[in-house]
């Protein structure tokens, strides 16, 4: 055999060497893997929170026409401006004011239609007698506002009519820090499924090893309230009465051990 063959003989045996070797460490990888996965064992856990709203969210539009398209806007910004204003006196900082949409439209006349004789029904009426025609504008601002002191609530929503606001969309409440709320019930939660599983390791007598999975699901927001556009109030009232409510905020885990 010569030195050429002998180099090849060797390295083809290493070669074979390493896949052999490559091959039992993945083989008891996989029986490692389904040992840990096989022998299991899950506990669910369920944790409450209340959540009580510390914002409201009220949406409006202030909705403004004029013949010209720069009248319409010049009138929208003295009104945005007035309720603006009107909202910074009550205590709304300007991180909780906030445009949401802005809208130009056309206002259109149209033609009445041509009154024909029926007696001819073989005579076809023109759809319309002339064309469309643009006989002004209309301008859409629309608001989000955070309100954070709830005592003035009824009075800022009633006084935005009051100040030039046609339109109130919206009034929802939420919680600021949702998260930590979740948190808070998640922990209820992981302790909830952790005591379970004392039990029963004691009931049955198995032994737990480390964790090996854990799922997580979330329920529950605080509570929305959804005013009426004849409730928002620019009349002689003090204002809609607006309860904010609250709600339970639900974390359900699941942890899954190793039975040893």
């Amino acid at each position: 055999m010569t030195k050429f063959q002998k180099t090849i003989v060797y390295w083809s045996s290493a070669a074979l060497v390493i896949i052999f070797a490559v091959f039992l460490l993945v083989s008891i990888n996989q029986k490692l893997n389904t040992a840990a996965t096989t022998n299991t064992v899950s506990f669910s856990g369920e944790g409450k929170v209340m959540a009580k709203p510390d914002i409201a969210m009220v949406e409006f539009s202030i909705i403004t026409e004029a013949t010209t398209s720069k009248a319409a806007q010049d009138d929208n910004s003295k009104k945005s401006q007035k309720v603006t204003d009107f909202l910074k006196k009550q205590g709304i900082e300007d991180k909780d004011i906030k445009t949401t949409s802005y809208s130009i439209y056309p206002k259109y006349s149209y033609p009445r239609p041509v009154i024909y004789n029926q007696s001819e029904p073989s005579i076809l009426p023109p759809e319309r007698d002339g064309q469309p025609k643009i006989v002004g504008y209309q301008v859409t601002q629309s608001f989000q506002v955070k309100v954070r002191n709830f005592d003035k609530l009824s009075g800022i929503v009633d006084g935005l009519v009051s100040v030039g606001v046609n339109n109130v969309n919206n009034l929802g409440f939420s919680v600021e820090d949702l998260e930590k709320l979740k948190s808070e019930a998640r922990a209820k939660a992981i302790a909830d499924a952790k005591k379970k599983a004392d039990e029963l390791k004691s009931q049955i007598g198995i032994r737990l090893g480390k964790i090996v999975n854990f799922s997580e699901g979330f329920g529950g927001y605080p509570g929305i309230y959804y005013a009426k556009a004849e409730d928002m109030g620019g009349g002689d009232v003090s204002g809609p009465s607006l309860p904010p409510g609250e709600d339970e905020i639900t974390v359900n885990v699941t942890l899954t051990y190793q039975i040893k």
